[in-house]
């Protein structure tokens, strides 16, 4: 069987090799490029390339106008595009606009291989579908099986990528390590408890793990500020719901999510922010989540005080039922036994940090 070819673009030169090394390993063929220029004049050549892996950041010819313009000559190519943390709106645009996925520099070998993979996969489910589509009508209910295949595994895909922004969100604040897992697994549990379907406990599950996306936006001397803020830095720091809603609005299977990201700080009063909705106004994933964080928020060490005991965290949002709390999802969440948020903490924790230990002794960093 031939090799897969990838083109692989980066102005870095040892960027490119270690690249280019790691994929050769795994087995792919590997065709180097220095620049968008060399990039596009390699496919309009030798357009026999299975994906394109391209840095965000170059002269002349960035990631972002190479990547139009491929999906413009050759819309079935898959483009991952590779870029430094603070690039993260940068790389949510570039999905927009048609990247397959993106990788954070640095980046470890297994996590080069596991997107090149998920995207060569995909690109082959995409043209199986189309060769599909020449066969006779009886092929139709296999087609339609295969199609239903790729369309799980392009969410799974999705789901990865949720992932690294969240883990790019703590690699900017610290302080959030775990927080958006632990507050995702209680906004399920509790959503579950209250019956929902499947489908919109998923889309409260991603807006519950994106709320605090939008701090991506928010500058670091206010974001890692020891001290408080002050009034001119709450008001920036308050941005961060609408700076997250926009950000996630565009992308087709994060729309939904993104109202509950632009409503997590608003209470059931009416006093929160950024549109000060009252009562059902607020979406019902916003209102589930706002008993998770603050459940998260008290039995969690903060740098002013230790973390506190269940029994304190379920006597504060008793008392601000009806206030900052939605009563029907109180109730409900007082009726769940304790063992639930136990259990959920500790697995939760064992796997953000257990990976975090287990990553620093990984090799092949890029």
């Amino acid at each position: 069987m031939t090799a897969e070819r990838i083109l692989v673009v980066d102005d870095e030169e040892p960027i490119r090799e270690i690249v280019c090394s790691m994929l050769t390993t795994a087995g792919y063929q590997c065709v180097p490029a220095e620049g968008g220029a060399e990039a596009l004049s390699k496919l309009v050549s030798d357009g026999r390339f299975s994906l394109l892996l391209t840095d965000l950041m170059m002269p002349e010819l960035d990631g972002q106008v190479l990547l139009a313009r491929a999906k413009e000559q050759y819309p079935d190519l898959p483009v991952v595009m590779v870029t430094a943390v603070h690039d993260i709106s940068v790389a949510l645009s570039a999905i927009r606009n048609g990247a397959y996925d993106y990788l954070l520099k640095p980046f470890e070998r297994e996590q080069l291989l596991a997107v090149v993979r998920r995207a060569l996969e995909t690109r082959r489910l995409k043209m199986e579908n189309l060769a599909y589509q020449t066969k006779l009508e009886s092929l139709v209910s296999a087609r339609t099986e295969q199609l239903r295949d790729a369309l799980q595994e392009l969410e799974k895909s999705y789901d990865i990528t949720l992932e690294a922004l969240g883990d790019a969100l703590d690699l900017k604040d610290a302080e959030t390590e775990g927080h958006s897992k632990r507050v995702t697994a209680y906004t399920i549990a509790i959503a579950r408890q209250l019956g929902l379907p499947p489908d919109t406990i998923k889309v409260i599950a991603r807006g519950a793990f994106l709320h605090d996306i939008g701090k991506m936006a928010i500058p670091d001397e206010i974001l890692r500020k020891p001290g408080k803020l002050n009034a001119v830095e709450i008001e920036i720091m308050q941005e961060h719901c609408a700076r997250g809603y926009h950000m996630l609005r565009k992308i087709p299977f994060l729309a939904d999510a993104a109202d509950i990201v632009h409503a997590h700080q608003e209470r059931y009063d009416g006093s929160g922010y950024p549109g000060g909705l009252k009562g059902e106004q607020i979406p019902l994933g916003a209102r589930i989540f706002a008993v998770a964080d603050t459940l998260d928020a008290i039995t969690s060490d903060r740098p002013y005080r230790p973390a506190q005991g269940l029994e304190i965290a379920k006597k504060e949002i008793r008392e601000f039922t009806g206030k900052q709390f939605d009563p029907k999802i109180v109730e409900v969440f007082l009726s769940m036994p304790d063992s639930i948020w136990l259990g959920l903490r500790r697995d939760v924790d064992q796997q953000v940090y257990g990976f975090r230990e287990a990553g620093r002794a990984t090799p092949g960093h890029a």
